[in-house]
């Protein structure tokens, strides 16, 4: 194989530990939400250039509450924000995890399936007479093309 850029394995015991720190993460973070992609889409979002503003917003009524009306939470605003900023540093955390965890899985996704087709390839060249010729039929089925179903012309 030309280009194995992963040679590794993952233990049972180390796969294992891996879930259970994930469980870990979910049970410590117990307040964690599931939005519809619509509800994602509907909420405003809190960047680099939001964040300072709210932080600044959040001073603003800390200072002058007198007029915000009764019925505004500055504590819970506050609550929001101090969650928020303890949550970003675990989620850039995350991210990067995730993005490497991807590209491993894709990658050795990739050297396997590359190695499969070499192997199907040869057997497919070498194997005629061999008692191979079910298997290579068996491993030609993921190639096999669907006939599209022409539509009847109506005179």
């Amino acid at each position: 194989m030309a280009d194995n850029r992963i040679s590794a394995n993952l233990s049972a015991t180390d796969r294992l530990a891996v879930m259970d720190a994930i469980a870990t993460i979910r049970q410590k973070l117990p307040f964690l939400v599931d939005l519809t992609k619509e509800e994602r889409k509907a909420l405003p979002k809190l960047g680099d250039k939001s964040r300072a503003f709210v932080t600044k917003a959040l001073e603003v009524g800390t200072q002058n509450p007198d007029f915000l009306p009764r019925s505004f939470d500055l504590d819970e605003m506050r609550r929001d924000m101090e969650l928020f900023e303890a949550l970003y540093p675990i989620l850039l955390s995350l991210t990067q995890l995730q993005e490497l965890v991807d590209d491993t899985a894709v990658a050795v996704g990739s050297e396997a399936y590359a190695a499969g087709l070499m192997v199907y390839n040869y057997a497919k060249a070498s194997g005629k007479g061999t008692g191979l010729d079910s298997m290579v039929n068996d491993l030609g089925r993921r190639f096999a093309r669907k006939t599209k179903k022409v539509p009847a012309k109506v005179s």
